[in-house]
């Protein structure tokens, strides 16, 4: 179903989260308890809560776009959400000294009035507006243009269930078979069929399709393969019929749509704000380590210098966000021209060609420290997928019609790939690692970076580091 923009969320919340504080200062004074009457300390002291209540719902996720659209799921998010602030809430405004063996004080039980308030209003307001979102989309206004891949009992059920339900979002423009030979002129009930997958990225342009719905018989992996990769690059979202989840990479989210179930691939990734934010954390993290580490990166350059001859830096080309090449920097912790006679090869677990310091380094990822220099210029990010070599892009696209997926965004200095999985040593090692890729690029978030950043400092003090 077509979801409700953030960006309303947002100014909704923003609104009910002022009116909500005003009404619980208004039920202050009818109780007898101090509340603040002058209008403009009133209204900054509103606005600081109502900054505090945004952070709290950015953090939980509250707007982002992949959120379900039930509202019974959405009011139990509210309550659970505002709870928890609410709490924090209460701890922070305590009197400890006091202790909490006392009854607590009807000015303090007020707290929780506020919270009842909070449920009414930001609950109430996105019910109202996921049920006015409904009700606008049922008559007819806001409907995407949609597309079914396939073409028999499957696919005309598709039809025959969003057609029923106009609230859903979706306008059925046509079919797209999987078969090369095809009958001309067909059609089922009002859509018709439009041509076969060969030319589906033409018919996605030409039609200007918005949503692509999968309905393939059982067993067509290769064929589900090469609809995606027909896909890639469009503005399209892409929702699959469950039948073929198992040959799906990675994690995906299942929709229920009116009782009848989709798998949604790749949905769009972190909203604009979450992206700015992600940026500033990058800058702010890198100049603060590359300016702590410059003692600590003293030692390590005279180290790798009285360890073994070559340069203390090592530069490599390696392929960045939507296919950009750069050069990544870190310190050497291999020896000089290290495959000048295997060519391009990964690093193995207990690699014959990484020197003693480098050993050292690479335990603790102390060699990355110059990658910063790489985020700080905008070619890396402090998590993303692994930053491959032009090399190994080639030849892995070749094989997985999704690695090219990982370039959508920044490769990282650390990422879900990169704590979970190991060295990449053979096809499978990779495979593995992509998997993890692209259940990072499923369910990326702000929150999500600090889970892995959190998870990476464990990693290092650990000594697990590669």
């Amino acid at each position: 179903m077509k979801r409700v923009s953030p960006r309303i969320f947002f100014l909704s919340d923003f609104l009910l989260l002022n009116l909500a504080f005003f009404c619980w200062l208004f039920l202050r004074l009818r109780f007898g308890f101090y509340a603040e009457t002058r209008l403009l300390p009133s209204l900054v002291i509103s606005l600081v809560i109502s900054g505090y209540w945004i952070l709290i719902f950015l953090f939980f996720g509250m707007y982002r776009r992949q959120r379900a659209f039930s509202r019974l799921d959405e009011l139990l998010d509210v309550i659970k959400v505002t709870l928890i602030g609410v709490l924090f809430i209460f701890l922070l405004t305590s009197d400890y000294q006091s202790g909490f063996s006392q009854t607590f004080k009807l000015s303090r039980m007020l707290i929780l009035v506020y919270w009842a308030i909070l449920i009414l209003f930001v609950g109430g307001g996105r019910v109202f507006l996921l049920t006015f979102h409904r009700w606008w989309l049922a008559t007819g206004h806001g409907h995407e243009r949609t597309l079914i891949v396939g073409w028999g009992k499957k696919a005309w059920e598709i039809y025959d269930q969003t057609s029923k339900a106009p609230a859903l979002g979706y306008t059925i423009v046509g079919f797209v078979t999987p078969e090369e030979k095809f009958p001309v002129h067909a059609r089922y009930k009002k859509a018709p069929l439009l041509g076969s997958i060969h030319s589906l990225r033409e018919i996605i342009q030409k039609k200007n399709i918005q949503q692509v719905f999968i309905a393939l018989p059982r067993r067509s992996a290769t064929l589900l393969e090469k609809i995606i990769f027909e896909c890639n690059g469009l503005p399209v979202g892409i929702k699959v019929v469950p039948d073929l989840y198992d040959v799906v990479m990675g994690q995906v989210r299942t929709h229920q749509i009116y009782g009848f179930p989709f798998i949604e691939i790749f949905p769009q990734l972190m909203a604009p704000w979450e992206w700015t934010v992600k940026r500033i954390l990058d800058i702010l993290i890198s100049f603060a380590i590359l300016l702590v580490s410059i003692p600590l990166s003293l030692v390590i350059a005279l180290a790798i210098r009285l360890d073994s001859k070559g340069p203390i830096f090592y530069t490599q080309e390696r392929v960045g966000k939507d296919g950009k090449i750069f050069r990544i920097i870190k310190f050497r912790s291999m020896i000089p021209d290290a495959e000048r006679f295997s060519g391009p090869v990964w690093a193995t677990k207990n690699d014959p060609r990484v020197t003693r310091v480098g050993r050292v380094l690479r335990k603790l990822r102390l060699d990355e420290i110059p990658q910063f220099l790489n985020v700080l210029k905008g070619d890396m990010s402090l998590v993303g997928p692994r930053p491959e070599r032009p090399f190994f892009v080639e030849k892995l696209k070749k094989i997985y019609p999704f690695y090219t997926r990982r370039l959508l965004v920044k490769p990282g200095i650390t990422g879900w790939a990169q704590i979970k999985g190991s060295y990449d040593q053979t096809i499978e090692d990779v495979k593995k690692k992509l998997e993890y890729d692209l259940f990072y690029l499923e369910n990326m978030s702000f929150r999500m970076d600090l889970k892995i950043l959190i998870m990476t400092v464990y990693i290092i003090l650990k000594g697990k580091g590669h």
